[in-house]
């Protein structure tokens, strides 16, 4: 088995984290990561906001009920006045695929460093922008908490269930 595909295999959403700060080298890698990722026409409309303050933190536990004490929270959006429109199906923006491309980018470089991550896509998007005064161009896309797994953390009971490959295709 290739490294990728151990790595992906081995990755998990993780619900519980030390309080340990994640030290700023890895930060600074997981948004090398995203930054590399692929975009539609290499436009990058993807932003992120980097959350460690715990006056932030606090506002993130009043908004959604998932951030299980991780000390770093990203989120991640794009910008709908950058992101590349599909011309050939009107209403199609691919600033929300090229944001997920990144925040996969980020969990699987996370998994790498020895963090957890989970994707939340659960939280009050509008109370987030409002809060955080962001443009109405920016589209929050998911929360990303980060941090180092607490010791007794296990992947979820539905982890390693995958469909038959053959269910896949079509």
């Amino acid at each position: 088995m290739s490294n990728f595909l151990k790595l992906a295999k081995e990755r998990y959403s993780v619900r519980s984290y030390k309080g340990t700060p994640v030290e700023q080298d890895k930060i600074d890698t997981l948004l090398e990561a995203a930054r590399v990722a692929p975009t539609a026409c290499n436009n990058q409309p993807w932003r992120i906001k980097i959350l460690t303050d715990a006056d932030d933190l606090a506002f993130i536990d009043r908004i959604t009920p998932y951030r299980f004490g991780a000390p770093l929270v990203f989120m991640i959006a794009y910008d709908s006045a950058a992101s590349w429109k599909n011309p050939l199906c009107e209403g199609v923006d691919s600033g929300y695929v090229d944001a997920s491309i990144a925040i996969t980018h980020m969990m699987l470089q996370a998994a790498d460093l020895g963090l957890g991550t989970l994707w939340v896509g659960y939280f009050d998007i509008a109370d987030f922008c409002e809060h955080f005064k962001l443009p109405e161009t920016i589209v929050p896309v998911a929360l990303l908490p980060v941090g180092y797994p607490a010791d007794d953390v296990k992947p979820n009971p539905l982890h390693d269930k995958s469909l038959d490959i053959g269910q896949l295709i079509i």
